[in-house]
Parts: C-alpha cells; sequence; structure tokens
C-alpha cells in the first residue's frame, strides 16, 4: 500500500511539472495581433481542469514561484520579482487566484464540463479583477493617476475575445484529455 502511495505521490509531482513547463512554453507563445496575445491563460485552465483543483492550483502555483525567483517562464522569457511587481504582475498573481476559484468550485460543485467552463469564465474575471487593481495602484505610485476605465481599455477589453477563445479550447482539450490524466 505505502508503495502504491508514493508512486501516485510521484505521479502527481511529474503532472505538475509537465503542466507548470506547459504554462511557461505557453507564455512564450505571443500571437501577434492589434494588441499581442499569449496562450498562459489557456495553459492555466488546462492545468486546472486536466489535473483537477488540487494539482492544477499547485502547478499554477509553481509557474509563479518559478518566475519569482529569476526562471524566464513569463511572456518575452521574462522572470523575476520585478515583473511580479511591475504593472502587469497583478495579471500573473492573478491566475492563482483564478486556479483557487476554479478548485473550489470543483469541490462544491463536482467536476462537470459545465461547472469547469463556468468556473474558467469566473476565473477570468478574477484574474481580470485583481490585476486591473494591482494595475491600477503600481501605475498611480509609479506614474500617477489612471482611471479604471483607461485600465479596462488597455489590459481588459482587447483580451477578452482572445480570452474567451482560449477557454473554449481549454474546455475542448480538457473533455478529450482528463480521462487519460486521472
Amino acid at each position: 500500500m505505502e508503495l502504491t502511495t508514493a508512486r501516485l505521490r510521484t505521479r502527481d509531482l511529474a503532472y505538475i511539472g509537465v503542466f507548470t513547463a506547459l504554462m511557461a512554453v505557453c507564455s512564450w507563445i505571443s500571437i501577434p495581433t492589434t494588441v499581442p496575445f499569449t496562450l498562459q491563460t489557456m495553459a492555466v485552465f488546462l492545468a486546472v481542469g486536466i489535473l483537477g483543483g488540487k494539482r492544477g492550483t499547485l502547478a499554477v502555483l509553481a509557474f509563479i514561484l518559478l518566475g519569482a525567483v529569476g526562471a524566464p517562464v513569463f511572456a518575452g522569457f521574462t522572470g523575476g520579482p520585478s515583473i511580479l511587481l511591475g504593472t502587469t504582475g497583478g495579471y500573473i498573481i492573478g491566475f492563482l487566484f483564478a486556479a483557487l476559484l476554479m478548485w473550489a468550485m470543483e469541490r462544491f460543485l463536482g467536476t462537470g464540463l459545465w461547472v469547469l467552463g463556468v468556473s474558467m469564465v469566473l476565473g477570468l474575471l478574477v484574474c481580470y479583477a485583481f490585476g486591473s487593481v494591482w494595475f491600477m495602484w503600481v501605475y498611480a505610485r509609479t506614474t500617477g493617476a489612471v482611471t479604471l476605465a483607461a485600465v479596462l481599455g488597455w489590459c481588459v477589453v482587447p483580451f477578452i475575445v482572445p480570452d474567451l477563445v482560449k477557454i473554449g479550447l481549454a474546455l475542448t482539450l480538457t473533455a478529450q484529455l482528463r480521462r487519460h490524466v486521472r
């Protein structure tokens, strides 16, 4: 019995590591549009969707911690505390809050695909909210006051449609891959 438990823990760590790496790779993929965007949001949703709340949230936390200590896992091959403490760092930290919300919804409402879809949309809103408040605070301290409307126009509105597409892709991939991981 002890050996089986050890194997599961090792397997869990391996899955967490794979999805942490997937988030890094997806953050490096920049799709050039009027406002370039990356696929890291999709990777966050995939991690929680496929691995489940606990392991997915741990993968997101590992991704953020790797970036915090300087590993170049964030967009543009960047990392370090300056990225997390900069204007857009709140959106990266918001991934953790999104994952925690998704985990809570999984725990209380189950693992159905509709629950996952709703939790992804709500998680995205939490990420937007935390990131926007963070952006306003850092921007005000470094550059000057900025309105919420300006921040939403710069940091949220251009990303809504791409992020909804990423949620659709994450749901589709999760539906296909989840049974192979659990």
